[in-house]
């Protein structure tokens, strides 16, 4: 594969020479920076102009050292003497002598002044000044990079651009950054379209980047794209890490396809890879997630078997797959087991042996549980809260579910659509119908609905117990904020009387 294209020549722009005046400045801040003699360069602070500052950097530039401390001297007695010129100068001193950390120091300083118009000026900046430092490509990788870490994707982008023109490439540890940040705020669209792009302009990707790569993959669920680029590593000469193996694993497990994924941990032994405790705990959630807890089990005895501890993740996986079952005993041994072997509960331990009680109907154990938080340090959450409000919808006792709602609310912790659902399923399985609407106007006040079905079921029990005009009241309002189900049929809904009406709940005046 070959670059199609003839980079532009650096630019070479001459600097003029410092005379008369302007040369003793140089030559005699020069002299006191080599003999450290700073009370005597603090006496000529008033003196200093931009021209002078290039010139005395330009002079120091074979010395990092003494550079960067006299850019920064600049910078706390006379910063308006510092240009984007000298800002390059001392970038270009900086990334010759691989001082990256401290030139990308110096870039974030430039670029957190928020001017819109900076980084094409800066990039300028960089460029005319090359030949004159004699500078090094790796100035222009060290603004990608910078870009890349700040997540100024545009940015980095039009750098990469103008370097490629240039004939200049960044190195691929920096283009790792650039992906990685990509991936972090889930733009895999632009991530996958920067590594074609990095393909073309012949970077060598390393594990890292295609390790990346197969995680966006799995991201977006293209898992044959995700296994093709895998097997790729073999022809570029890459050895598959752990790393490699996890993320396919878990892009297997996600879309259920648990044998898939049990067949690449057993192959991780040809690549001299071992499981660690991140393929077990997928592994584990996979199963959990199917609701084949016997394998999921079979894959923990598995792990510690091959002395691979299990952690407070796989613990909580394990025991809130249980709970979701209801099955609280096993979670209960599980916790027992995680407390033997030294390991802290944390809330998400709690609020699964919460739920599983919980689910069971079992509310004072559930309670006695809480009270144990605070021995722990940990504050009850949401999930906390909606596990106690299941318990008390387990047991019918839609009131006591109700008061915890509030509680939960004063505690500042924000119910989810489920929990709502939960609370007017047991309104309306104790007929009471005017506690559901008091839930469906919280949803309201939180931009929520309720769904087609549990809405009929509380207008149907409305107009059974002759409220119409309540039913009526509340869907009108749903239309007005326009949280009215797609598809409602208001009229039908409060029209549509139950047989044996008039013999149920009598004639209305």
């Amino acid at each position: 594969m070959k670059r199609n294209w003839k980079p532009i020549p650096v630019p070479h722009r001459t600097v003029p020479e410092p005379k008369g005046q302007d040369l003793d400045f140089v030559n005699i801040a020069y002299s006191h920076l080599v003999h450290s003699d700073w009370e005597k360069l603090n006496s000529l602070t008033t003196h200093l102009t931009p021209f002078r500052v290039k010139h005395v950097l330009l002079k120091l530039q074979k010395d990092f050292v003494l550079s960067l401390e006299f850019f920064n001297w600049v910078q706390t007695h006379k910063p308006s003497s510092h240009t984007l010129e000298t800002h390059s100068i001392i970038l270009h001193i900086l990334t010759k002598n691989r001082k990256f950390k401290s030139a990308e120091s110096i870039l974030k300083g430039i670029l957190d002044s928020g001017s819109i118009d900076l980084p094409s000026k800066l990039f300028d900046a960089v460029l005319y000044s090359y030949r004159v430092c004699d500078s090094s490509p790796r100035v222009f990788d060290s603004l990608f990079r910078t870009y890349a870490h700040m997540k100024k994707f545009r940015n980095a982008t039009d750098v990469f651009c103008q370097m490629k023109d240039y004939g200049f490439f960044p190195i691929v540890e920096s283009c790792n950054k650039y992906i990685s940040s990509l991936l972090d705020l889930n733009r895999i669209d632009i991530a996958l379209v920067f590594y074609k792009e990095m393909r073309r302009c012949r970077i060598s990707p390393n594990v890292y980047t295609l390790n990346m790569v197969v995680c966006a993959f799995c991201k977006l669920g293209k898992l044959e794209n995700a296994v093709q680029v895998f097997k790729e590593m073999e022809c570029m000469g890459l050895s598959p890490t752990v790393a490699s193996y996890n993320t396919l694993i878990a892009g297997h497990c996600n879309k259920g396809l648990l044998s898939l994924a049990m067949k690449l941990k057993s192959s991780m032994g040809k690549d001299g890879v071992q499981p660690n405790v991140i393929t077990f705990n997928t592994l584990i959630y996979g199963f959990c997630k199917e609701g084949k807890f016997h394998e999921a089990n079979r894959m923990f005895s598995e792990m510690k078997a091959m002395n691979v501890a299990p952690n407070i993740v796989t613990y909580n996986t394990l025991i809130n797959g249980f709970s979701q079952t209801g099955n609280c005993e096993m979670g209960g041994r599980l916790y027992e087991e995680m407390v033997r072997n030294g390991i802290k509960a944390d809330i998400l331990t709690y609020n699964a042996l919460i739920l599983g009680l919980c689910k069971q109907g079992k509310t004072k154990k559930a309670a006695y549980l809480v009270k144990d938080l605070d021995k722990g340090n940990l504050v009850p959450n949401a999930s906390t809260f909606s596990a106690l409000i299941t318990g008390q919808c387990v047991r019918k006792n839609s009131e006591h579910a109700f008061q915890l709602y509030k509680t939960m609310v004063k505690s500042g912790c924000h119910p989810n659509k489920h929990t709502f659902e939960m609370l007017m399923s047991t309104f309306c399985e104790n007929e009471d119908f005017d506690g559901a609407i008091n839930i469906i106007q919280e949803m309201l006040e939180r931009c929520m609905a309720p769904d087609t079905g549990i809405l009929s079921e509380i207008c149907s029990g409305l107009c059974r117990y002759g409220k119409d005009q309540l039913a009526m009241k509340l869907l009108n309002e749903m239309e007005i904020r326009r949280l009215l189900p797609e598809g409602f049929d208001k009229a039908r809904t409060i029209n549509s009387k139950p047989k044996n009406y008039d013999k149920e709940v009598g004639d209305n005046p």
